[in-house]
């Protein structure tokens, strides 16, 4: 019956070991889909910037005000 319940026990540390290797794998993939994302962004602006100027421009004054917008409608920035 001792033999059995060290089984188990050695086959729950198996498993609680398995999920945190599996946590550390879908956090790494996470990161890296937020790096390729990011790069990503950057590199479709700078070919934007490149190819359409105009349409650059617009998108960044866009991104601009509505940056403006959300700051001076956020609630942590209100004065008491």
């Amino acid at each position: 019956m001792e033999r059995l319940a060290q089984w188990l026990d050695d086959l729950d540390d198996l498993v609680s070991m398995a999920g945190l290797v599996s946590e550390r794998i879908r956090n790494a993939c996470i990161k890296l889909l937020v790096a390729g994302a990011a790069l990503a962004v950057q590199i479709g602006g700078v070919l934007l910037a490149l190819f359409l100027p105009p349409l650059a421009l617009a998108m960044a004054v866009l991104l601009f005000v509505s940056l403006l917008y959300h700051l001076v409608t956020s609630r942590r920035l209100e004065i008491a």
